[in-house]
């Protein structure tokens, strides 16, 4: 059983980002998606990330809440 902790720390590590507050934040800030795009189809994710987000989704794995909450983040306006 995996014990790593769900939270967006965590989910920008398993994503291979910079996963400190600020990077989050500016990661954010720089990264809005308009509400006809699903999160896994924006153009700056790798293809590897595109990955981990469609097979952690489509398995309701652990980190859906943690993925539903960073789409959340990137749809404000």
């Amino acid at each position: 059983m995996d014990t790593t902790p769900q939270d967006l720390s965590h989910l920008f590590l398993q994503l291979g980002l910079a996963n400190d507050q600020s990077a989050i934040e500016q990661f954010i800030d720089d990264h809005q998606l308009p509400d006809n795009i699903l999160l896994h189809q924006a153009n700056f994710w790798s293809p590897s990330q595109k990955h981990f987000l469609v097979e952690s989704f489509n398995e309701d794995a652990q980190w859906t809440e943690v993925i539903d909450h960073l789409d959340t983040l990137l749809r404000k306006s």
